[in-house]
């Protein structure tokens, strides 16, 4: 192996690295607000059904938004896109401490789900060009570990660190923190820049690229599966904190470390789940992780908690 493969296999590496940061940091804010609802709901004078909305407020814009970002990125380019979409990020989440009341806090978090949303699902288009098919399980295992590991932390030291900084600060400590990967992303903005274009597609397109993936049996069924899990995953990481609250009384380090429980292991073996998906298959990985999700929700429901031991209801 030549000394310059090598080079550009080792800052392949290095970029996905960073990658999965960007990655873990954008879903440690989206899901640092889940835990602190109920202080939110204390410092507005709310419900916590109505500071609730601010989860939706963020992930629905962010999610719809993902569409554009793959349309402007055919014809902006993907480094400059990832680039404004992170500096976006750092930008409205330090306007997000800002806010006053529910609907502000709302509003910018709308904002910042528009304009975050462009980060992650372009890191995945970087990785499908640069990992060939038949190897892209591992580092697709690196992103998405970083996605289950940003929703675990995020949710735990979101509960654990509101005390002493408070909510204002902590959304101030994450954009920083996301400038700084902005920073670190910045020293390969040639091999991002590298990465071919693909020709310009249309809101047509689009929508027929989607409808061709959906008429088939295979589409639906790995649709229906994204869509399961995304559910789950969001509805767990939401109300998982005040369920705790109200059914266990637990404060909210007691909060932050069981929904640590819940999401260390996606981070710690994503790479090892990508390795087995390229040897054995995605069609079989995804069914039995969908249905162990089922039986942890069915089992966690049987568990009840008094204030000497855990017992079986």
């Amino acid at each position: 192996m030549s000394e310059v493969h090598l080079g550009a296999q080792i800052e392949r590496e290095h970029l996905l690295r960073v990658l999965a940061l960007a990655t873990f940091i954008i879903f440690f804010q989206a899901f640092m607000v889940a835990p602190i609802i109920p202080q939110l709901g204390l410092a507005f004078g709310a419900s916590v059904r109505t500071v609730g909305l601010i989860v939706p407020a963020y992930l629905i814009p962010y999610g719809i938004a993902t569409l554009a970002y793959g349309l402007l990125a055919d014809r902006l380019g993907i480094r400059s896109l990832m680039f404004t979409s992170l500096a976006a990020f750092a930008v409205l989440t330090v306007l997000t401490a800002t806010a006053h009341s529910v609907a502000a806090l709302a509003t910018w978090r709308v904002l910042t789900g528009l304009g975050t949303s462009g980060v992650v699902p372009l890191a995945l288009v970087l990785v499908g060009g640069m990992f060939p098919y038949e190897q892209r399980g591992r580092p697709l295992g690196w992103l998405f570990g970083a996605m289950a590991g940003g929703m675990a932390f995020g949710s735990t030291f979101g509960a654990v660190l509101e005390p002493y900084v408070g909510w204002r600060g902590l959304f101030l400590l994450v954009a920083i923190t996301g400038a700084g990967v902005l920073l670190l992303l910045l020293r390969y903005r040639g091999v991002i820049g590298a990465h071919p274009r693909q020709a310009p597609a249309t809101v047509g397109d689009l929508f027929r690229g989607y409808r061709d993936l959906l008429s088939t049996p295979r589409g639906r069924r790995t649709y229906g599966y994204v869509l399961l899990n995304s559910v789950f995953q969001s509805g767990v990481f939401t109300w998982l904190g005040v369920y705790f609250q109200r059914r266990y009384h637990l404060g909210p380090i007691g909060i932050g470390l069981a929904l640590l429980g819940y999401g260390v292991p996606g981070f710690l073996f994503g790479p090892v789940i990508g390795r087995l998906a390229d040897r054995l298959g995605r069609g079989r990985l995804i069914p039995i992780g969908l249905a162990l999700g089922a039986l942890a929700a069915v089992a966690l429901e049987r568990i009840s908690i008094s204030p000497g031991h855990i017992r079986m209801s």
